[in-house]
């Protein structure tokens, strides 16, 4: 995830502490931060997102939150099919 989408979930959706709290990483100067989630906790992130870009008013948030989900939900089907 970048950083837009890091606070995208933050500033937009009910997604757990324990979640949010790990994309607030600052990742040291020439490197891209790395998440670690469980399964089940991206699965979780992944119905905020989606239950957020649902209700969102704003069409562009809407569109945006959307690609977020197809993201997680592509790294989710990577592991989960087959």
């Amino acid at each position: 995830m970048n950083q837009r989408e890091c606070d995208l979930i933050i500033a937009h959706t009910f997604a757990d502490e324990s979640i949010t709290n790990r994309l607030r990483v600052i990742p040291q100067s020439g490197q891209r931060p790395v998440f670690h989630f469980t399964l089940d906790e991206l699965d979780e992130l992944v119905g905020d997102v989606a239950a957020e870009a649902n209700h969102a008013k704003n069409k562009v948030l809407q569109e945006q939150l959307d690609q977020l989900c197809d993201r997680i939900e592509a790294v989710l089907s990577r592991y989960t099919d087959a």
